[in-house]
This record gives structure tokens, sequence and C-alpha cells, in this order.
């Protein structure tokens, strides 16, 4: 799997929402990078979003970041989106977890 570098999010006074999704990469990896960037550009247009972490090698965490749960959910029913998870479930993860929690504090 391809390393997607980011820098740590500038994200607002919480609360806040973060979207936490986990995965156990499997072997394929092929045009997993593209989607990922790709992604990544057509999140930061939708309403709502703050910012987006990512570290990746044999464990890969994505983190993004929302400014409510509505804003989360509209980005769920995004169809570029539900096709991205689609591939990941049956080409790019062995394995996967997403989490959504909401942020009250950070330091």
């Amino acid at each position: 799997m391809s390393r997607i570098t980011h820098s740590i999010s500038s994200t607002p006074k919480p609360p806040y929402y973060a979207v936490i999704l986990t995965v156990i990469p499997s072997e394929d990896d092929a045009g997993y990078h593209e989607m990922a960037e790709n992604m990544i550009q057509l999140a930061k247009t939708e309403e709502g979003f703050l910012g987006v972490e990512s570290a990746e090698s044999d464990l890969g965490i994505i983190v993004s970041y929302w400014n409510s749960f509505a804003a989360i959910n509209r980005w769920s029913q995004n169809a570029f989106h539900q096709s991205a998870k689609s591939s990941g479930k049956s080409i790019w993860y062995k394995m996967f977890r997403t989490r959504i929690c909401k942020v009250e504090q950070e330091y």
C-alpha cells in the first residue's frame, strides 16, 4: 500500500467529529493511492470538512475531521465515496473498521 503523507490538521476549537478508518491492507494496492488522493481532494470540497491525517504501514489509519455528524452523513452518501468504500472492502483491505467519535478536547 502506498504511503500517503499529510500534515497534522489544524482543527477548530472542539467540539467537532472524527471519522477513524483503520485498515489492514491487502497485497493488491493497484489504484489505491490514486483513489485515496482523489477522495481527499473531493472531501476538501464538502461542506463541513475540516482536515485529514493518515499513517500507513502494516496497519493503515486515516482520520478525517468534520464540523458535524450531519456533514459526515452527507459525505457517506457521496457516490465516489461509496464506490471507494466498495473497492476497499473487496480489493484493498483484508480487514477494516470505521469509528466515528466526537472530539471534546484537544491539546
